[in-house]
């Protein structure tokens, strides 16, 4: 079993208010849910009006495939034109031993 985290540091466009960072990051939030089925919230930076970070999480049978849908859901936050993305971090950790292992992929994108 393989589970997968994706965090995803963005920076809004034309936000002014923490009620107009809602009406972005909800639907994105919604759809990622939605299209990949997996965990998604906002994660950080809840007080930041032009700030989010955003959390995804899935669970696998096989390493391919969390990196896959975790790639997938970068691509779809990415191409969203109202939102940044800053740095994207993936994180893989297995249960194939008795202790576990953990993998760190990390991409951080320009500020």
């Amino acid at each position: 079993m393989w589970v997968g985290s994706l965090g995803l540091d963005l920076l809004l466009g034309d936000v002014h208010s923490l009620k107009e960072k809602r009406s972005v990051v909800r639907p994105v939030v919604a759809e990622l849910r939605r299209r990949f089925a997996v965990a998604a919230a906002e994660a950080g930076y809840v007080e930041l009006h032009r700030r989010a970070l955003l959390g995804v999480a899935v669970v696998a049978a096989d390493r391919a495939h969390c990196v896959e849908v975790l790639d997938a859901c970068e691509r779809l936050v990415a191409a969203r034109p109202e939102i940044e993305l800053l740095s994207a971090r993936q994180r893989l950790y297995s249960e194939a031993s008795s202790e576990g292992t953990s993998e760190d992929n990390s991409e951080e994108g320009e500020p």
